[in-house]
């Protein structure tokens, strides 16, 4: 299992978390980390493939590395989605906020492969989340979320751990996550 690898992929609302998990994912056949919820799921989710949807009681079954309650609901990354995903390849990718990062650096030392993303100007990232279909009055909420403001800036646990990348520019995140993947899929 040491050669078996997660991508956590963090930063604020609007840093292109969940685009270079597609990179990631299709780039690299990585398997994404499925996630449980209790929320019902959304018109076009899936269970299994969105997340693991769970009652409250199936919730407690599992192995959580992390999880938060949100807006009455739970939410959370198991040991057992992990290892799900690494049974489809030994390189697996997962977006979290940075507490969930810090959590998995803790717990997986070597074989958490953390990846931070920032852009250098709010505007840019209040722009992406507008091209997304967020409404205005959510991102402004999701901008002054204590969440976010934490997630604004690289935590001290994850200095010198974590792999920082401003995602202003597409091509060269792409070459800098490239770079990350070649020097950690070498290392064991």
């Amino acid at each position: 299992m040491s050669k078996n690898k997660v991508y956590v992929l963090t930063g604020a609302a609007g840093s292109g978390k969940t685009t270079v998990q597609q990179y990631l994912m299709d780039h690299y056949q990585m398997a994404k980390v499925i996630t449980h919820t209790t929320r019902a799921p959304r018109a076009n989710e899936q269970d299994t493939v969105d997340y693991y949807f769970e009652t409250p009681t199936s919730f407690e079954k599992n192995h959580y590395l992390e999880s938060v309650d949100y807006s009455g609901k739970r939410y959370g990354s198991s040991m057992e989605g992990l290892k799900r995903a690494w049974q489809k390849n030994s390189n697996a990718c997962i977006v979290l906020d940075t507490a969930g990062a810090i959590t998995y650096a803790n717990e997986l030392k070597s074989q958490a492969v953390i990846i931070y993303l920032q852009v250098r100007d709010t505007k840019t990232l209040v722009h992406r989340m507008q091209t997304r279909g967020d409404q205005a009055d959510v991102i402004e909420q999701r901008l002054h979320s204590d969440e976010n403001q934490r997630d604004l800036h690289l935590p001290a646990a994850l200095i010198n751990v974590a792999h920082v990348i401003n995602n202003d520019d597409w091509q060269s995140t792409k070459q800098q996550v490239d770079q990350i993947v070649a020097q950690t899929t070498l290392t064991d």
